[in-house]
């Protein structure tokens, strides 16, 4: 199959590229803004991936990079959670505007499918009572959310108007090998690398917000079933399907790496809603059960991942 991954040299791209370039007969186009990215990616020398630089602004030719392709990934993001209501009207045009374009290209050059990996963690807000089901009113507190929800809703309307296949994922919280450890996203590679290294760990809050944190290696099984299935459904949460706190997860990586960890606790953030974990009922009803690995052997895994890769 002939596959591009548009915003793929990120975390979630690399991980997805691996699984993906196992099956030889898939070809693969990745781009992103810069071929420097793709570090981890080049080092691997697969065979069977292309790699494009593109600046995936609202002037790219996305028919030119379309092209030919059956399926696309759509894994863009400008903006992250916390700092997302900082440029409301900006981020709005850079994210959803460029889809619109994007998926208006799908349409024109006869793309068969497109998946585009959404937000569990933010989508559906702070009211609704965990866990979080698909049909869970959308009223998100960011516009990371907003935008999210705005793209799933050109998709059905792409479907609807001119047919156009696609799957979204909402997606909760992923974490291990090739996370940026020391990046804004990713509370369980970021604790457990700082914890490695001996250095303080920020906590917003008391560590009381709770959150469903999934291994990648889950994640892209998950995603792989629910690309490749048949179910009616065009929208899935993808998570382990239950919730774990901030503490709980300091707690797990003190055990798991047997290091007595250095936490300073800081004033909670708006934007942090209290709970959330999501309902994978529907995914395990098409696909069957998920079985997660632990967020104990998780941690393991990406610690040993850290001791090969960075200087620890």
């Amino acid at each position: 199959m002939k596959i591009i991954i548009l915003g793929a040299a990120g975390f979630l791209g690399t991980n997805l590229v691996i699984e993906l370039a196992k099956n030889k007969e898939n070809e693969i186009t990745v781009v992103d803004r810069d071929r420097s990215y793709f570090g981890p990616l080049i080092k691997l020398n697969i065979p069977n991936i292309t790699i494009i630089e593109s600046d995936l602004s609202m002037d790219t030719d996305y028919e030119e990079l379309v092209e030919g392709h059956e399926l696309v990934y759509h894994l863009l993001s400008t903006t992250v959670p916390t700092t997302s209501n900082q440029h409301i009207s900006e981020e709005l045009k850079a994210n959803v505007v460029l889809s619109a374009n994007m998926f208006e290209a799908c349409v024109n050059k006869n793309v068969s499918k497109v998946v585009f990996i959404s937000s569990g963690g933010t989508v559906y807000g702070k009211e609704s009572k965990c866990p979080l089901n698909e049909k869970t009113p959308t009223n998100p507190i960011s516009s990371y959310g907003i935008q999210k929800i705005s793209i799933e809703k050109l998709l059905y309307l792409y479907n609807y108007m001119y047919g156009l296949d696609y799957r979204i994922i909402r997606l909760a919280n992923p974490y291990g090998p090739y996370q940026r450890p020391n990046g804004v996203l990713g509370a369980v590679t970021t604790f457990t690398y700082k914890a490695l290294r001996g250095e303080e760990i920020q906590v917003y809050g008391d560590g009381s917000v709770v959150r469903d944190f999934i291994y990648i290696d889950d994640a892209i099984k998950g995603i792989q079933k629910i690309v490749n299935g048949t179910d009616f459904h065009h929208t899935f949460n993808l998570g382990c399907g239950y919730g774990t706190s901030i503490k709980q997860v300091l707690d797990t990586i003190e055990k798991a790496l047997v290091i007595k960890l250095n936490i300073k606790y800081t004033e909670a953030r708006k934007v942090d809603v209290p709970v959330n974990y999501l309902d994978i009922r529907r995914f395990e009803t098409a696909y069957g059960s998920l079985n997660p690995i632990s967020l104990e052997a998780g941690i393991k895994k990406t610690a040993e991942f850290m001791k090969v890769h960075y200087d620890l």
